[in-house]
């Protein structure tokens, strides 16, 4: 879930050409500074409405989080990239001890505000990594790559065409690992599948991704692989499958979405807001809490499709889902872009 730009795609070239993204820099805590008796004070920052896939996943857990007492929470939706430092010093003046939000698309400013507010813990979705500049700051995104196989099976299992349409937001990392992920799980059961892959250059634009998926249906796909609102509405006119991702909207789509992967955020925000109250919190990359082992992601519960996935196929997803979780198996990360096939 991000916001690039040009300068954003050429800054995550430079550093893959160098190798810097892939250092992890572990600098000091925030020593001493433990809010353990008190409800800790969080504040979100989101560029898209509370609604949308990805921000919802965090919004919830935060709720949850408040519900049982452990903060208090306040958050913004719809910040402009322009507009996004303002909101982050603004949350930082007004003594919020967390904040959290994606800064995909202005990390520079982002990190430059969290230098300046160095009691202040900031927990950003982001495609790079910690540094020793910001000990505050740190980052996650949302490595549900465990999830996407294991519907990649189903997919591959329900399709009759073996032409999956597949249409995600922007070709950044946070997307193609996970397409990657779901058309290796689909190739185990369907081997000769053929992908059509589109990005329509937008986090929440439900009619272009629709216009999109109809396009790939009219060519031939007869499974959805919906990375974005709208694909699913597709899907359900077409009356052809879908596959979710991140939320689940199996009630909305009872005919349609046979299977979703799922993000739970809780991992990631609990494990930040008890570093925090034990003064603790350091930069680091919270990316690992979101892996399925750590009880980062699920698949969602088949709803009317529940029988409809044969059998021997749902086996294959519980053989594969216990060797992912005890760590005989892995699903391989892979960050390119993907391109039709």
């Amino acid at each position: 879930m991000t916001r690039p730009s040009n300068l954003f795609f050429s800054r995550r070239q430079i550093l893959k050409a160098t190798g810097a993204g892939a250092a992890l820099a572990l600098a000091p805590g925030l020593a001493g500074r433990a809010f353990a008796q008190e409800k800790l004070k969080v504040a979100a920052i989101y560029t898209v409405p509370f609604e949308q896939q990805w921000v919802s996943r965090i919004h919830q857990a935060a709720l949850k989080a408040k519900e049982r007492g452990d903060i208090e929470y306040v958050a913004t939706e719809n910040v402009s990239n322009t507009d996004y430092e303002r909101v982050m010093r603004e949350y930082a003046e007004a003594g919020n001890k967390l904040i959290v939000g994606e800064v995909f698309g202005v990390e520079e400013a982002a990190r430059t505000v969290a230098a300046d507010y160095p009691d202040t813990a900031f927990l950003m979705g982001s495609s790079f990594k910690p540094d020793d500049k910001n000990p505050n700051f740190s980052v996650f995104d949302n490595y549900i790559q465990d999830a996407s196989y294991l519907t990649g099976i189903i997919a591959g299992a329900m399709t009759k065409s073996k032409n999956i349409g597949m249409v995600g937001g922007f070709p950044i990392p946070e997307v193609n690992r996970l397409m990657h992920a779901f058309m290796a799980g689909v190739k185990k059961t369907a081997p000769d599948a053929k992908f059509q892959v589109a990005f329509i250059g937008s986090w929440f634009d439900p009619p272009k991704a629709k216009e999109t998926a109809f396009a790939q249906i009219d060519a031939g796909a007869d499974v959805m692989y919906a990375e974005r609102f709208g694909v699913s509405d597709a899907a359900k006119e077409k009356g052809v499958l879908a596959i979710g991702n991140v939320i689940d909207t199996q009630k909305d789509y009872p005919d349609t979405v046979v299977a979703s992967a799922l993000w739970h955020f809780e991992p990631t925000l609990d494990k930040a807001i008890a570093e925090v109250k034990a003064g603790t919190f350091k930069a680091a990359d919270y990316g690992m809490y979101s892996f399925m082992k750590e009880g980062g992601c699920s698949i969602a519960p088949l709803g009317t499709f529940e029988g409809k996935v044969p059998a021997e196929v749902m086996a294959k997803v519980a053989e594969k889902e216990k060797a992912i979780k005890d760590g005989s198996f892995t699903v391989e990360i892979n960050d390119t872009e993907p391109k039709s096939s």
